[in-house]
């Protein structure tokens, strides 16, 4: 680690944005089939998120995405930040009717773009959804806006962005109306009810920041020198301090390491997509390779008389496969990533494969025996092509098998590697500091997927 871990952070995540489009800009360069050509139009989408995702992260700009119910005040706790009134407001639901952007400098190293959305209960909610969902992958800190307790449809909602992977912050906004007894109820049921799931612990103070953006004007007495009273509506200042120190202290904290982390989430979806759009298109071409290669290793295990060249052999055959199958795919492998691939294969096959690599080796062996004794006996002659015979089908068993399971690899390791995506991610969550947003981050990852594993068992 560098002395500045948030700038080692997003020097990885620029590498490992940079590779990913220097291996998928080789699809565009080997269009020369037909088949080819749909698959650089079907990744196109992919590859041009992956580069707009390398320039965010080269001007820094960290986004800050606005979520919550109709006429919760998300534009009123933006238009607080920055300090003027930027975004419409107005005492009719559904005043914002798509996602706005504005721009907003609180000093330090990273520039911040706003973004507010419409309420995610609104008419055509669907579609309202599925803009919502689009905004939380784009965002790398979401403001969850609530104005009390949450409802059950808030709650859904909530989930929902939970699951889009971001840090967030839940913002309860207009406590001006509330006394104070009520209002600290609210907070310590939000302190519950805003966790990831129910394994995970309440939030802490500074996830939940309560707020007042727009609040309600009040009739203030007013005397005058002369002994007459009158009494005037004035608006308090908005209270919003508070929520604008903890964005601050954020950003400055752990700003760039958020910036990076998002951008590695959507380079490993998009690398996910890539790969699941080039399994697709090329099934056909993966089927025939993965039988070719199976017919070739047969053959060859079957013609060879000598034990352990069957079993080098028919390993190598087996890396040759892996190899053949990742160029296919247009996912760059070298020889050591492919043993070490095969090895990993060997290993989770529950002895099923290794089994396969026992058994030619024993068959071999007796092969090899009958060969030298056979001379011109044709019963020996009959043994050993029994034996090869059945050797023969071991293998080739064992070479379909294998690339079928590397299919599957190569499909689900492509965002792995050295500077893969997951594994950047990895790294990151591994390095930051229990007292960071980041740290409960990876403590509702760490509980989600324990969850998740014993909700499927």
């Amino acid at each position: 680690m560098s002395r500045n871990p948030q700038e080692t952070h997003l020097n990885r995540a620029r590498a490992s944005l940079r590779q990913a489009l220097s291996w998928y800009s080789n699809l565009r360069k080997s269009s020369k089939t037909a088949s080819n050509s749909r698959l650089v139009g079907l990744v196109k989408p992919e590859v041009e998120m992956l580069t707009s995702t390398l320039n965010k992260l080269d001007f820094n700009m960290i986004r800050i995405a606005a979520f919550g119910l109709v006429s919760r005040g998300k534009s009123a706790v933006l238009n607080a930040l920055l300090g003027e009134k930027m975004l419409q407001t107005g005492a009719l639901n559904g005043v914002t009717q798509y996602p706005r952007s504005v721009r907003w400098n609180p000093g330090g190293k990273v520039q911040v773009e706003l973004i507010d959305t419409p309420g995610l209960d609104e008419i055509e909610g669907e579609a309202r959804a599925k803009m919502a969902r689009q905004v939380a992958r784009q965002a790398d800190l979401i403001l969850f806006v609530v104005s009390g307790d949450i409802t059950r449809t808030e709650y859904r909602a909530l989930c929902e962005l939970r699951r889009a992977q971001k840090p967030l912050i839940l913002v309860f906004n207009k406590i001006d109306l509330y006394p104070d007894t009520d209002r600290q109820k609210i907070y310590r049921n939000l302190q519950q009810l805003g966790r990831a799931n129910p394994q995970s612990q309440p939030l802490q103070p500074e996830e939940i920041v309560m707020v007042a953006a727009e609040p309600a004007p009040m009739e203030v007495r007013v005397e005058f020198p002369d002994g007459t009273v009158d009494y005037e509506w004035e608006t308090p200042a908005p209270q919003i301090e508070e929520l604008k120190q903890v964005i601050l202290q954020i950003l400055n904290r752990e700003g760039r390491s958020l910036l990076a982390l998002n951008a590695l989430i959507q380079a490993r979806d998009a690398s996910a997509n890539i790969a699941a759009k080039t399994m697709e298109i090329r099934t056909e071409r993966a089927e025939d390779l993965i039988w070719q290669f199976t017919k070739y290793k047969a053959l060859a295990v079957a013609l060879n008389p000598i034990a352990v060249l069957d079993v080098l052999g028919g390993l190598m055959a087996d890396l040759a496969l892996i190899r053949s199958l990742s160029r296919l795919y247009g996912l760059p492998m070298t020889g050591y990533e492919a043993g070490k691939l095969l090895k990993t294969i060997l290993a989770s096959s529950g002895g099923l494969l290794l089994s396969e690599v026992g058994s030619n080796l024993l068959l071999g062996l007796n092969k090899s025996t009958v060969a030298i004794a056979s001379g011109d006996n044709p019963a020996n002659i009959t043994g050993y092509a029994g034996t090869a015979v059945t050797q023969a089908g071991i293998a080739g068993y064992g070479s379909y098998a294998i690339g079928k399971a590397a299919q599957v690899y190569l499909e689900k390791g492509c965002t792995w590697g050295e500077l893969g995506s997951s594994s950047v991610i990895a790294e990151i969550l591994a390095e930051v500091e229990p007292n960071t947003i980041l740290y409960r981050f990876r403590q509702e990852l760490y509980l989600q997927n324990r969850y998740s594993s014993s909700q499927e068992n």
